[in-house]
């Protein structure tokens, strides 16, 4: 069975109606209607070389299961060259936040403390000044993901703030970055705030006044920053 008519007998047509809402602006001919958890069963069966090799896709779902076997990928070098290739087709936010390669952030081989992230860092800016949209979240996304822990440097969040875009799914990953730099990074993060765009300041204390990770007494302190 080809790929298109397995994914057309996994549809779920209330799935579908739900989720055109999730992703505006998409054309209702793009989405076929299929939950997660079937697509990461789908992901499992599929000739995956096939599927990495065939760009661009028809449909939403097909993109899906694109990002999913790229996370799920262990040889970083093949990793990272198929993201390059797959992050001009990305079109949408869903797409982009799923596309979370775990290999990036594992300790390379042979090394004892370094991991992939010191390799990685020269490409995640590159994508930070990409004029495409969603590389560009995606970007902002990695930073989040691997770069706020161990791996944090202040100059990420310069970084981060530096990027002046209208583009609402860059702002919006913006001030996530910020609102989860705020509940990992509290010292360093806190001074770049009151810098941010106005949209993005008030929408990464927002985040971060709904997290759970944020304290009362932090929380008390940003609302101040508004």
């Amino acid at each position: 069975m080809k790929l298109e008519e397995q994914l057309f007998a996994l549809h779920d047509r209330r799935y579908r109606e739900f989720h055109k809402g999730l992703v505006p602006g998409m054309p209702e001919d793009y989405i076929i209607g299929v939950r997660m958890p079937a697509l990461r069963r789908l992901a499992k069966e599929v000739d995956k070389d096939e599927l990495l090799s065939t760009l661009p896709h028809r449909y939403y779902e097909e993109n899906q299961l694109h990002a999913i076997i790229l996370s799920g990928m262990k040889d970083y070098d093949r990793c990272l060259a198929e993201v390059e290739r797959f992050l001009p087709y990305v079109d949408n936010w869903a797409t982009c936040d799923g596309l979370r390669p775990r290999c990036f952030a594992q300790q390379a081989r042979g090394a004892h403390h370094a991991k992939h992230t010191d390799e990685l860092l020269p490409h995640v800016r590159r994508w930070l000044k990409s004029k495409h949209e969603y590389t560009v979240r995606f970007g902002i996304g990695m930073l989040e993901a691997y770069y706020l822990d161990e791996a944090f440097s202040k100059e990420h969040l310069q970084w981060v703030a530096a990027i002046s875009r209208e583009e609402y799914y860059i702002r919006m990953m913006q001030a996530w970055y910020f609102a989860t730099a705020l509940a990992k990074q509290w010292e360093a993060a806190l001074p770049i705030i009151p810098t941010l765009p106005e949209w993005v300041r008030r929408k990464a204390i927002q985040k971060a006044c709904e997290s759970f990770r944020v304290s009362d007494e932090h929380k008390a302190i940003i609302r101040t920053l508004k």
